[in-house]
């Protein structure tokens, strides 16, 4: 197929109002081809938003799964973010964590389902996220399960906080999640200091599969970089719209 069939997206920039942050939070909504109001669709909500759609290439990704794959079309909704204060919202002991988890439930999900066509059901909402934008994604899944039971992590920084959260569940049956991390990540430095990443997915991937979890988990050669992540999207995508 010409390539130029791939590159042609609509993408939409919303502004959704909020109380629980500080101002009101840049969306991009990716919407795909033969979009038509009066069909209802899947979504995909993206952590990152700005880094998903230009690192990761997102919408471009869709395209050719859908021309080539015959996957059913979704809506991806990319949340943009601060990188001043991405840490605060997306780790769990952040001081800003608690307020974006509420702005995402309370204030986002309505936002964008009073808009656009997509299915209210959690089994039709993908929450996907790199690096701290995992941890968040499956926090969220975790505190809200009415809402999310479908997460796609990018080599997730499943730290302590986050590994003690999954320690309170004795039953994780209802969750779906799917994990890559790179080989090479015994050494990611971060805001908060220098981790071993892959480890840390390790622990997780043991302590969610003693609970049930319905688990992708796979390593692959590669660093914490959207080199890899980009790479891994397209497959990754392609097995949760199966």
């Amino acid at each position: 197929m010409d390539e130029n069939v791939y590159l042609k997206r609509t993408i939409v920039k919303e502004q959704v109002p909020s109380n629980h942050l500080d101002a009101p939070r840049p969306l991009r909504i990716y919407l795909p081809p033969g979009y038509n109001e009066l069909i209802s669709y899947p979504v995909i909500y993206c952590q990152d938003g700005e880094d998903f759609f230009n690192f990761g290439r997102i919408a471009t990704t869709m395209n050719r799964l859908i021309y080539d794959e015959n996957i059913e079309p979704a809506i991806i909704v990319g949340v943009d973010v601060d990188k001043s204060v991405r840490t605060a919202e997306y780790a769990p002991e952040g001081d800003r964590f608690a307020a974006y988890c509420r702005f995402f439930a309370e204030e986002l999900l309505p936002f964008v389902e009073s808009r656009y066509p997509v299915r209210g059901s959690a089994e039709d909402r993908i929450l996907a996220g790199d690096s701290l934008g995992g941890t968040v994604s499956l926090h969220l899944a975790l505190d809200y399960r009415s809402l999310f039971y479908r997460v796609l992590s990018l080599s997730g920084a499943f730290l302590e906080g986050t590994r003690s959260r999954i320690a309170q569940e004795t039953d994780l049956s209802w969750l779906e999640l799917h994990m890559v991390i790179g080989t090479e990540e015994n050494e990611v430095a971060t805001e908060r200091g220098t981790y071993d990443f892959l480890e840390a997915n390790r622990q997780a991937k043991a302590m969610l599969e003693d609970r049930n979890c319905r688990l992708s988990y796979e390593e692959k050669p590669g660093r914490h970089v959207w080199g890899l992540w980009q790479q891994e999207l397209p497959g990754m995508l392609k097995r949760m719209m199966e």
